[in-house]
């Protein structure tokens, strides 16, 4: 029997889906967490072996340790993931130190979770991505910004989501973001590029082929959403377009993925961009080793009538899956703020979509930045009819 070990197998907490199909397929699976076992839900109880409660998975003494003593009671370790993002540079450094090979080393790290470092990969294979310069001091910014105009967005180099990304669009915006920007972290600052959000979201074999394929939109910057606390909206395609296919395996031949769930992000242009592409064109933004984050998986089995999380764990126990992919459909996401007064009220908008609502609930409050308060999940079989669902929802009241 194959030993996995799940870190922070509690957050998500649809993420005891992944570890209910491990067990399924019969695989022994562990976890390392910091929440008390009996805070954890009784679906994650009951597809882990063993739990191992560190105060801080921050402390890579303790994960460390927890990792020994699994070691010394089950054996060699096969698989260890998160499937997090946050989380990423510690599997990395535990799969390095324990010489588990199914998954990426401490020596990957700078190409996959630095924003410097994808450009070259993207370069590989062929797709286009903004010019950038890594912040120094402000002559050398304002030397960049002078080749390629404001605005431009600047980021840390190795972030998470859209966390500290801002838009400078004057030299007083630089000025406020050099006083403010925190030391000892390296920035990166990029052309600022006219376009949506398009995603290649796939699940890929150990051969490096993908067993799994979808996509979603958002129209509304995360960085704007973020930072202005703005309603949230994305959706789940119907259909993946081949331009986004074609650049999603692309990437992922680059970056020798293999045996992973993968979220790569690309800017579809709005507008013609010199250096850039066409409106329409697909340009590279970043790539992310994980699922698509918060409810994405769940939304991913909605539109295409499928189960995702076991598609991952039959790909990790069997490097291959048969669950079949049924209809599809758009799967949309629309996040409300707390505080803000919408047309419809929660029950009004449950009534009117009961046929087509799939999960409504309260979001994390480590999620609520980027996806907002109160979520609703809802399928549709037109793009004109989730249209008509996102203007209800969001609409402000009168």
């Amino acid at each position: 029997m194959k030993n996995f070990v799940f870190i922070s197998p509690n957050f998500p907490t649809n993420y005891w889906k992944f570890c209910h199909h491990l067990k399924a397929d019969g695989l022994n699976v562990l976890g390392i967490g910091d929440q008390p076992y009996d805070e954890l839900l009784p679906e994650l109880r009951a597809s882990l072996s063993e739990y191992y409660k560190v105060s801080s998975l921050e402390n890579y003494d303790e994960v460390y340790r927890a990792m020994g003593f699994f070691i010394h009671k089950y054996g060699r370790i096969d698989w260890l993931e998160s499937n997090n993002e946050y989380w990423l540079e510690r599997d990395a450094a535990l799969r390095t130190d324990f010489n588990i090979t199914s998954g990426f080393q401490n020596k990957d790290i700078p190409s996959i979770r630095f924003k410097s470092g994808m450009k070259e990969f993207y370069r590989r294979a062929g797709i286009a991505t903004a010019p950038y310069h890594l912040v120094d001091d402000r002559q050398g910014c304002l030397d960049f910004i002078g080749r390629v105009g404001w605005p431009v967005v600047v980021k840390p180099d190795n972030g998470v989501g859209a966390s500290d990304t801002r838009k400078l669009a004057s030299e007083a915006d630089l000025d406020a973001f050099l006083a403010q920007k925190k030391s000892g972290v390296p920035y990166i600052m990029e052309e600022f590029i006219h376009a949506e959000i398009n995603s290649y979201d796939a699940i890929y074999n150990s051969k490096g082929e993908p067993i799994f394929e979808t996509g979603n939109i958002t129209p509304k910057s995360l960085m704007d959403v973020v930072n202005n606390a703005e309603n949230v909206m994305y959706y789940i395609l119907k259909d993946l377009p081949d331009d986004t296919r074609a650049a999603g395996r692309a990437t992922a031949k680059s970056f020798g993925v293999k045996s992973r769930f993968v979220h790569f992000e690309f800017f579809r242009l709005t507008q013609d961009q010199a250096g850039m592409g066409k409106k329409g064109d697909v340009v590279a933004l970043e790539v992310n080793m994980r699922p698509s984050g918060g409810y994405s998986p769940d939304m991913m089995n909605f539109a295409n009538s499928t189960d995702v999380y076991k598609i991952w764990a039959d790909m990790i126990a069997f490097d291959r899956s048969t669950l079949p992919v049924g209809e599809h459909f758009y799967c949309a996401f629309a996040g409300r703020r707390d505080g803000c007064e919408f047309r419809l009220s929660r029950e009004e908008l449950e009534k009117k979509y009961a046929a087509n609502m799939k999960m409504i609930g309260r979001i994390p409050p480590a999620l609520a930045d980027a996806m907002a308060d109160q979520m609703f999940i809802a399928t549709f079989s037109t793009k004109e009819d989730m249209n008509a669902f996102y203007a209800d929802a969001l609409a402000p009241k009168n």
